[in-house]
């Protein structure tokens, strides 16, 4: 991921750059490897030459597109969970939680909070609180759904397991802050 103010710099970086690959036996890959037109003036160009919203992209697990804050208008990139990854992680933990069913519920309430804490330990950043949100309610959904598949009997509830359950696993927080708050003098972290 390279940011250029011009389009001819970024075309010529981009074939220079498959010419060093080249020489190492490298290449990049086409669906992955593109120019596109993001920044403060992006939507301001397109709008312009008649075409839509400025495009996204995926870089490390997250969906970067162009966005203002709240307060001011200023430009800021957003990040949110790209949605690929947050299914199929949310599939693959339905998978485990209906396999672990039988297991006692203090473990798997301890390994379902390690996981949703590492998860906001990565994803939990400003303004992905939604897709993070989204996946704390998925997980705790597989949960309630596991354990109703323990027995023929259905005693739990939503309210019960909300009672007694939730209760044992961690509430959402965002974890990162602003990365110009980092370098603050009074942030302590």
């Amino acid at each position: 991921m390279s940011g250029f103010q011009n389009q001819r710099d970024a075309e010529r970086f981009l074939s220079e750059l498959k010419i060093r690959m080249a020489q190492f036996g490298l290449e990049l890959h086409e669906g992955k490897t593109r120019i596109i037109e993001f920044g403060r003036f992006a939507k301001e160009r397109r709008k312009k030459k008649g075409l839509g919203k400025p495009e996204t992209f995926d870089f490390l697990g997250f969906t970067h597109y162009c966005g203002k804050t709240q307060k001011s208008g200023a430009f800021i990139v957003w990040r949110k969970t790209a949605r690929k990854r947050l299914n199929a992680k949310i599939k693959e933990i339905r998978k485990e939680l209906l396999r672990l069913r039988h297991e006692p519920i203090r473990e798997i309430a301890r390994w379902l909070a390690s996981v949703m804490r590492g998860h906001m330990n990565y994803f939990s950043v400003p303004g992905n609180g939604a897709s993070v949100s989204k996946f704390l309610y998925e997980l705790k959904h597989a949960w309630y759904y596991a354990l109703r598949r323990r027995s023929q009997r259905k005693r739990l509830n939503w309210m019960k397991f909300g009672k007694y359950l939730e209760p044992m696993l961690p509430k959402f927080q965002v974890t990162h802050p602003y990365p110009n708050q980092r370098f603050y003098a009074k942030y302590s972290r």
